[in-house]
């Protein structure tokens, strides 16, 4: 006895048909695709991002290739900008072009350095502190607040009047207190999750506090420690070209931004460029990062998901 073949016409589906089902299937992609997907239509901050490679390309290129150094005196003196000079020179004729993209290369790293160095504290002692909770939780976050108390500005030029002026000494008083922000946001992050399923059957399995740590709380704040990080660079490239611009920055004949601000600001009535060009790149920068700290939260931000 020979079968029949089935005739599918004979069956249909109730209630979604299969190119639904398709369909449906292929929207399905990891969290991380979604945030990237997020952010890049975001004009904002693909702009901010546009601009921030603009700057670090520069940055690195125009020193290295320019037949000029930063600190080459040329003879032309307060130089309006030109086909030679496309920023003008300064008082000492220095070509201002190659001192804003060297002096690029010092406040940017000077304010990611910053950050790492606040990302690294706070993450650790955010985690430890919102992880073991109580009493320990209790005296960490409170020498926190002790820290938080004195003004944070205060510090920093305390400790660069009494350290010599240079890259390091700043970097180290940018990031004496500057980890307490990404510190209080973890441990918010860790304390809402620590008491998750999947945190307390790894503490049942015998976890250890760093295994803990590295592998269950950090990617899952991931998010948040992303976006603060974002915002933490402008800030301290800003507060940088702040000192600078009082004179507490980097030595001459190495120039920040702040530092050129400082220096146009004594000229801005005669000699404005000396003062527009570097106050227009601390502001794109600092536009940048914020744009892209923006864009991040956004896409990260579980409400707005679809």
């Amino acid at each position: 006895m020979t079968q029949q073949p089935i005739d599918k016409d004979l069956f249909r589906v109730v209630g979604v048909n299969e190119d639904d089902s398709d369909k449906l299937a292929k929207k399905s992609v990891s969290f991380w695709k979604e945030v990237f997907i997020r952010f890049s239509h975001n004009k904002m901050a693909i702009a901010g991002l546009v601009i921030l490679a603009i700057i670090i390309l520069m940055a690195i290129t125009v020193p290295m290739f320019s037949q000029y150094k930063y600190s080459d005196q040329l003879g032309v003196y307060n130089s309006p900008p030109s086909a030679q000079f496309w920023f003008g020179t300064d008082d000492l004729g220095r070509d201002i072009f190659v001192r804003i993209w060297a002096g690029a290369r010092i406040s940017l790293f000077i304010g990611i350095t910053a950050a790492l160095i606040d990302l690294i504290i706070g993450v650790l002692w955010g985690s430890v502190s919102g992880l073991a909770g109580g009493r320990v939780d209790n005296i960490m976050m409170r020498i926190a607040d002790v820290l938080t108390a004195v003004p944070y500005l205060l510090v920093v030029i305390v400790l660069l009047v009494v350290m010599q002026p240079g890259i390091v000494p700043m970097i180290i008083a940018l990031s004496i207190t500057g980890w307490i922000n990404m510190a209080r946001i973890v441990r918010g992050e860790v304390l809402s999750i620590k008491n998750q399923e999947y945190v307390l059957a790894a503490r049942t399995l015998g976890a250890s506090t760093g295994h803990l740590i590295m592998k269950h709380l950090i990617p899952n704040a991931l998010g948040a420690i992303l976006v603060t990080m974002t915002l933490t660079i402008p800030s301290a490239i800003f507060t940088e070209s702040f000192l600078s611009y009082l004179g507490l920055g980097v030595p001459a004949p190495r120039a920040s931004w702040g530092t050129m601000a400082s220096d146009g600001n004594k000229a801005i009535a005669d000699y404005p460029w000396r003062l527009i060009f570097p106050a227009v790149f601390i502001s794109l920068t600092i536009f940048a990062f914020n744009a892209i700290g923006d864009g991040l939260r956004d896409a990260l931000d579980p409400k707005l998901r679809k």
